[in-house]
């Protein structure tokens, strides 16, 4: 399943700092049809992304009936991103 996408980037407070893009109700909804076959356990499910040139592996957090994006601070780096900002991304979940 591919995806494409605008997410907003928000810090989260713990004992490290992390950032997400936010992943849009209706991208969400697609995501949890086939949750079930892509999560490896906790609800999280294995994504390659991009934003700009930059690609990357992660894995999607399941949050409050949406999902979130963690952003690696590599990527951050590479494309200027901060808290705040409005991302596009493209994405797609490995089965």
């Amino acid at each position: 399943m591919e995806l494409v996408f605008d997410g907003h980037v928000i810090e989260w407070r713990g004992p490290s700092p992390f950032y997400f893009a936010t992943v849009p109700d209706e991208e969400s909804d697609r995501i949890r049809e086939v949750a079930a076959l892509a999560t490896y356990g906790w609800g999280v499910i294995p994504v390659e992304a991009g934003i700009g040139d930059t690609t990357f592996t992660t894995s999607l957090f399941p949050r409050d009936g949406a999902y979130l994006l963690p952003l690696k601070a590599a990527v951050r780096k590479l494309q200027d991103i901060a808290a705040g900002d409005d991302v596009t991304v493209r994405m797609t979940i490995r089965l």
